[in-house]
């Protein structure tokens, strides 16, 4: 769904801000930092608060920014409901690695946690600031057993979601003991970035979500990702347990066989059936618009944010195209289908479920979103409420 609004006219970013998170004009959403106990605002009736979990160590990055602006895209689609009801949509990031801040669990304010990337190696304790793995970070490993707990209560809650990418989809598989991580030798060309390739497993095309997925890359089921990461995630020996489903493998190379690095789990899926509830990724589907993300790159270095060898890592990969395609459609497909597709679902199903508990009834309803169904115009959406 897409609509103009004063904040967004033609020839401008698909989203509002300039380039790193901020509160919507419209006033349908609010982004608030989260580093210390005292910087968590009180939950309001009215707010929707989604919980970013923010595990980038302080380091400068594009992922944490774009689920954000995913978000705030998200919330405006929204506008006509939130001036209608006040329901409105609050991103609350936690600075989990570096400030050891965790957010609370399911069963109060958060039922939809979203998950980073992040610099260094996927298990805390290797981080001593020296080794290679570490890429200069010292870390803490206080914050991982009530991180831990926190997936664990998440599982467990069958209304409660998390989607996460790349770092965040290592610590899960770390505290699901589903996979390994192993950091890429030269044999497989060091550190994984660009865009590149992965394939859908057999049970994705029989899952009743990614199936369509399947449908549209056809036979050879091989979807363009962009990539940057250190370590594969290699499965346990075995079947994977009941209920937890793999949907992607690493490919070596670009048109290459199939490796032995998953990309993708299920960890739950969603009640109805359909959509994944607890689900992640090791790519980065939260990087939208290269050429947004050109801009915001540049503008970091103007700001004196980022170095010079940051900036020429993050345009290598941000202007990469394979040939005889469309790159940059081919990314929106697997970004639509792995994210987007997911964080709609299920942020429809907070403010629903919102705008209800205030008594009021409204014809908007998530499982639109799990059955492909057309979605609403901005001009339907403001007779939504009845």
């Amino acid at each position: 769904m897409s609509f103009l609004c004063k904040h967004k006219l033609p020839g401008t970013a698909h989203f509002c801000g300039h380039g790193h998170p901020e509160n919507a004009p419209c006033g349908a959403f609010e982004y608030v930092r989260v580093e210390r106990p005292e910087d968590l605002p009180p939950a309001d009736p009215r707010w929707v608060d989604v919980a970013v979990l923010d595990m980038n160590h302080g380091w400068p990055n594009l992922g944490h920014d774009g689920l954000v602006h995913s978000l705030l895209d998200l919330a405006c689609e929204l506008l006509p409901l939130s001036r209608e009801t006040g329901v409105r949509v609050r991103a609350l990031s936690f600075d989990v690695r570096r400030s050891g801040m965790v957010p609370e669990a399911p069963g109060g304010r958060f039922s939809l946690y979203l998950g980073t990337g992040g610099p260094g190696s996927l298990d805390p304790y290797e981080n001593d600031g020296l080794s290679e793995v570490s890429q200069g970070i010292r870390e803490d490993p206080s914050w991982q057993a009530p991180l831990f707990r926190l997936f664990d209560r998440i599982l467990a809650d069958d209304g409660t979601a998390l989607l996460a990418v790349c770092h965040t989809f290592g610590v899960l598989c770390r505290w699901s003991g589903l996979a390994r991580h192993v950091l890429r030798g030269p044999e497989k060309g060091g550190k994984s970035a660009g865009v590149l390739e992965n394939v859908l497993t057999p049970e994705a095309s029989e899952h009743p979500w990614f199936r369509r997925f399947s449908r549209a890359l056809g036979s050879t089921g091989r979807l363009r990702i962009l990539d940057n990461r250190l370590f594969d995630l290699i499965p346990e020996p075995g079947p994977f347990p009941e209920g937890m489903t793999p949907i992607g493998w690493e490919t070596l190379g670009v048109g290459g066989p199939q490796g032995d690095a998953i990309t993708m789990i299920e960890i739950a899926r969603d009640p109805g059936g359909t959509m994944p509830r607890f689900f992640g990724v090791n790519h980065h589907p939260e990087v939208l618009d290269r050429t947004r993300q050109i801009q915001i790159v540049r503008q970091k270095l103007a700001r004196g944010e980022v170095s010079a060898t940051w900036v020429a890592e993050r345009l290598e990969a941000l202007t990469r195209t394979l040939p005889d395609e469309d790159s940059e459609e081919r990314l929106r497909q697997t970004s639509s289908y792995t994210l987007l597709e997911p964080l709609r679902f299920h942020l429809w199903r907070q403010v629903r479920r919102r705008i209800e508990a205030l008594g009021m009834e409204v014809d908007l309803h998530e499982d639109r979103v799990a059955a492909g169904l057309p979605l609403p115009t901005f001009s339907a959406l403001a007779g939504a409420l009845s």
